[in-house]
């Protein structure tokens, strides 16, 4: 600051601090670095970097997010058919109109609130209040009082207030996997860095909105507000928006060619009818009728329903639904990019392999569970209490400051600590020993506590016959303080084994584990007490990871065979990450990149390979935005799963996001589509197969009521032709439209999954709702259903019949028939069941009963304008009316003759 004048603040903060001497960082920040800042100071620079806070834009109206709800054809073409059924006296079908477009309005109106209320999940995240040193004195400021230069003491059990160069960090380790993905806290330290593109890499700096888990540290803050690492994935996520689901962008078109369907209809009819010398007022009735008729109105409710019910049943299998139409979405995805850690994997680090001179030992059991063997081969092998295997897990039980926690609700084993250190408690258990037993019978007398330079932690004990040393750590710094190994004939001299243990060592690493040695000595009461590391006696190695979870193997099986690519984007190491992928089946031929090699990428050179990688690791927040985007620019509908702040913006721009809802922070929750209570990949796969399920039960309503509606057309159309001047009246039609196209058309919303719907691709991102043969099975079996109501018309005319009646009745049960005949575009009724589907079953009865009610009933004959059929007259409707099952069943059964052919499957089944 300059002496006599305005202090002008020329703070960096974009500046690379991490490879600053942290002298250095004081002198360009301006700060003493024992007194702090000034209350002057403070003051100048609150009003040139503004609030320590997260920006958020100015929410828009309610009433304005609520208006552009209706700005879409369906509910546009939906509202028109509303107010003309209630001008035709219809107001019970006008009142359910109303309601599903109210619904749908809402739908959308509580989806523009996702960002906003994930702008509100990234400000609760921040510290409340911190710590600080100004003018000599250190005192506790509220958080957003924060300013760049301010030195902040830590201590374990905050939330870092800020961006922060450490000064200090004597033990320190901060709990980073919200920001970066890192599944362990990350040890920090003070020194300059010569690298640090990645956020993963700056172990001297402390990041805001991230927890301190151990030890203390000072630093002075680099960054505040928007201008923090946290502030930047805000600005990420502000810029993003939810994207418009396959079924929206399907429903949009198919209204907007309904809309103009229903208009030539109207037209056409009115004016045949005119010319014809009919009834202007009648035609005119009659022409709307037809119009409304072919817009199918239920479908936003099947639609809706169908959802609904889905997000039911998904919440049974551990997914919740955050935003219903996400549901559908997940039965398009054709590519999954999952995290590692607890997705895929159990996130409990534990110990799978012991290593000593005399051989390797597996641990089994359950997670933290105190239960379980140490196994040689296949065999079942405790260790004799004085075998390397048997003192290293006695190490793993003593030099251990965490518990193991019983469950309480039936739950899972939990560590309360380090999970290092919870991991060779549980490892101890498993190999026979009692771990609270241990610990009484050798008290601790003094610790050398764990030090980043050091990294190793020593621990000595009260044994029979003097004190024991444990000491566990990295393996060249465990190296350090040994003389001797142990063996099965005995104590080798390090000398000539130690390239064989780093060997041993350097393999574990490179198959992904993490791993620990284990060291030790009897001190006997002769000798003097030094309690020094420095002859201890190795042990062993201990190899832990975090496992795969049961399941999610086979889920990774099942994605392939759906045709869904996974891939793994995680903040771990690209060896835990590859040995992980591969033990999974994620990772065959396909390419490992890390985030330094994105870094020279942009996103749209990212999209000329990104289908030939399988795995990334230590990637940045855009980094996953980019991969996201680069999929998406391939024509991929991609679903993101994540539990970070990091993954938050991804999440978002994902046509699914998937947030973790057990270890997930509220910031992934808020931007997601879709929370999983388990945390589990295989969850996922299960949503995926729920979704194809909809939206193959959406075709069928499509496929159903279009059909329906287009015999309706063809009646109408070529009546006349064939001497039939009206065979409908206008009560005709909105019966047919409310009744027997409506609730079988309901029914169908709650179809069973076909047997091989994980089995078949995903259906292309851009296919039309039409696609696979739908339109011509539209056209053709609506000709039909439209020829046999008039040739029995004929019939009935020519024999002085009541033809209207006749005609009416076969088009309704024509329609049931069809209701029966589309459960599957594929397998016959036979090989579904006709019990399977007991909502369809019971509403086909109900409809046919309403309809003969209609025919036979004095009242609804003067409502309706029937006439009483004779029993030959029913006997020959209904038995012409099976015309359309048979057709369709025999149309299927060419379809599977075709498609049983060898390279004649397509997309989507």
């Amino acid at each position: 600051l300059i002496a006599g004048a305005p202090p002008v603040i020329e703070v960096d903060v974009d500046r690379t601090w991490w490879i600053l001497e942290s002298d250095e960082a004081i002198a360009l920040l301006e700060t003493d670095p024992k007194r702090g800042l000034d209350a002057t100071q403070v003051e100048l620079r609150r009003q040139r970097f503004g609030s320590n806070e997260l920006e958020r834009e100015p929410a828009r109206s309610p009433w304005l997010i609520f208006g552009a709800q209706f700005a879409n054809t369906m509910i546009v073409v939906l509202a028109v058919a509303g107010a003309i059924t209630a001008a035709l006296g219809e107001v019970k079908d006008a009142v359910v109109i109303a309601a599903i477009v109210v619904l749908n309005a809402a739908i959308g109106f509580v989806q523009e609130f996702r960002a906003e209320r994930a702008m509100s999940a990234l400000r609760d995240m921040t510290a409340p209040t911190a710590r600080v040193v100004r003018e000599g004195r250190q005192i506790t400021v509220p958080a957003p009082e924060l300013v760049p230069g301010d030195l902040v003491v830590l201590e374990a059990g905050d939330v870092v207030p800020a961006d922060l160069r450490l000064l200090e960090a004597p033990n320190l380790r901060v709990n980073e996997a919200a920001l970066t993905g890192e599944s362990l806290p990350v040890d920090k330290q003070s020194g300059a860095l010569a690298a640090g593109e990645l956020v993963a890499e700056r172990t001297n700096l402390a990041f805001k909105g991230t927890a301190v888990v151990y030890g203390r540290g000072r630093g002075v803050v680099v960054a505040s507000g928007m201008a923090t690492e946290l502030g930047r994935i805000a600005a990420l996520l502000g810029q993003q928006r939810s994207p418009a689901t396959p079924l929206q962008r399907r429903l949009a078109v198919l209204g907007r060619r309904l809309a103009a369907a229903a208009l030539v209809v109207c037209v056409v009819v009115f004016a045949a009818g005119v010319l014809r010398g009919e009834d202007v007022s009648l035609m005119f009735l009659t022409a709307v009728s037809l119009a409304v008729a072919a817009i199918p109105e239920a479908l936003p409710a099947v639609v809706t329903i169908s959802l609904a019910l889905g997000a039911q049943r998904m919440a049974s299998a551990h997914a919740l639904i955050r935003r219903l139409p996400a549901v559908e979405t997940l039965g398009s995805v054709t590519v999954i990019c999952t995290d590692k850690t607890g997705t895929l994997t159990e996130a409990k680090m534990l110990v799978e392999r012991i290593w000593t001179l005399a051989g390797e030992l597996e641990l089994t059991g359950s997670g933290f569970e105190p239960s379980g063997q140490v196994r040689a081969g296949d065999l079942p092998h405790l260790p004799e209490p004085e075998t390397a295997a048997a003192r290293l897990l006695t190490v793993a039980g003593l030099c251990n400051d965490a518990a193991l926690i019983a469950p309480s609700d039936g739950g899972d084993w939990s560590v309360a600590g380090d999970p290092t250190e919870g991991a060779l408690l549980a490892a101890a258990a498993k190999g026979g020993l009692d771990p609270e037993n241990l610990r009484r019978t050798h008290s601790r007398i003094e610790e050398l506590p764990f030090d980043s330079a050091r990294r190793r932690m020593t621990t000595f004990h009260q044994a029979p016959g003097g004190e024991l040393a444990a000491c566990k750590g990295a393996v060249e710094s465990v190296l350090d303080t040994v003389s001797t190994v142990a063996a099965p004939d005995g104590e080798r001299p390090l000398v000539g084994v130690r390239d064989l243990v780093l060997g041993q060592a350097d393999a574990y690493s490179q198959a992904g584990y993490r791993v620990l040695a284990l060291a030790g000595r009897l001190i006997p009461a002769s000798e003097p007490q030094d309690r020094a590391e420095q002859g201890l006696v190795l042990y062993g190695l201990a190899a832990m990871a975090d496992p795969p979870r049961p399941a999610a193997q086979r889920a990774v099986e099942a994605c392939r065979r759906a045709g869904i690519t996974p891939v793994m984007i995680t903040g771990d190491h690209p060896a835990t990450a590859a040995a992980i992928a591969r033990r999974l089946g994620v990772l065959d031929h396909e390419e490992v990149v890390t985030g330094a090699t994105l870094v020279e990428e942009h996103a749209r050179g990212l999209a000329d390979h990104v289908e030939r990688v399988a795995v990334y690791a230590r990637t940045s927040p855009e980094q996953k935005l980019d991969i996201v985007q680069a999929w998406k620019s391939r024509g991929a509908i991609v679903a993101m799963t994540g539990d970070g702040v990091n993954d938050a913006p991804a999440l978002l721009a994902a046509d699914i996001g998937v947030a973790m809802g057990a270890v997930g922070t509220e910031v992934a929750k808020e931007a997601s589509d879709l929370v999983l209570t388990d945390d589990d990949f295989a969850t996922v796969v299960t949503a995926v197969g729920e979704g194809r399920r909809i939206y193959d039960n959406i075709r069928r309503f499509v496929r159903y009521t279009l059909t329906s509606n287009t015999g309706e057309i063809w009646v109408m159309l070529l009546g006349p032709f064939v001497g039939l001047p009206l065979p409908l009246l206008p009560v005709h039609i909105l019966w047919i439209n409310l009744v027997t196209d409506g609730l079988p058309g309901l029914a169908l919303g709650v179809e069973k999954a076909e047997p091989d719907g994980m089995r078949r691709p995903p259906r292309p991102p851009a296919e039309s709702i039409f696609a696979r043969g739908m339109w011509q099975h539209v056209l053709g079996v609506g000709l039909l259903m439209g020829m046999i109501p008039l040739a029995l018309g004929i019939w009935g005319s020519a024999t002085d019949r009541p033809w209207q009646t006749m005609i009416f009745t076969s088009l309704a049960a024509l329609q049931l028939g069809n209701a029966l005949a589309v459960r599957s575009e594929r397998h016959s009724i036979r090989s579904l069941g006709f019990a399977t589907n007991r909502p369809l079953l019971a509403t086909v009865v109900f409809t046919l009963a309403l309809q003969l009610a209609v025919v036979y009933w004095p009242t609804a004959q003067g409502l309706l304008t029937t006439e009483a059929l004779s029993a030959l007259e029913l006997g020959v409707v209904l038995v012409a009316s099976t015309a359309v099952f048979w057709v369709v069943e025999l149309e299927k059964a060419i379809r599977r003759r075709f498609r049983s052919r060898p390279g004649t499957e397509g997309p989507g089944g």
